[in-house]
């Protein structure tokens, strides 16, 4: 199978060629809250050679709670945020699941930051949830 996506504008878009993410999040950081406009942000974690992209973007850079120094990539026209990469997993390349073209395609299997999440966040009670973050998919 293979996945495809874009920005709200239709600047950037990208195809992934892989069967099937590597993992799929629904992370409530506040860095992911702020992203998300106050809910968590669901995102899918796929190998970096898997994944081409076209059009303009932007490249937000700062610090997780994790640690790790992280790339915020989103659309240099219409601002929709479309990837994440850090630094210490150069390997990887996690992609929003709202801007896949099927995003039921690729629903979330974990629930992480959860103690950074508001009191009236709601969490999939069939999906197992983390304080705080997992460890990376494999290499």
């Amino acid at each position: 199978m293979a996945f495809a996506g874009g920005c709200l504008c239709g600047q950037v878009r990208f195809e992934i060629d892989a069967e099937a993410p590597l993992s799929v999040r629904h992370c409530w950081c506040r860095d992911c809250q702020y992203i998300g406009a106050g809910s968590g942000v669901v995102s899918a974690g796929f190998r970096k050679t898997a994944v081409t992209i076209s059009g303009l973007m932007n490249d937000f850079v700062s610090r997780a709670d994790s640690g790790s120094v992280m790339h915020r990539r989103f659309c240099a026209r219409c601002g929709t945020q479309l990837f994440s990469e850090a630094e210490p997993r150069p390997h990887l390349i996690f992609v929003r699941v709202g801007a896949l073209d099927e995003p039921n395609a690729v629903p979330p299997t974990m629930t992480i930051w959860t103690k950074s999440a508001p009191t009236w966040a709601c969490f999939d009670p069939r999906l197992p949830a983390l304080e705080g973050q997992p460890a990376p998919p494999p290499a």
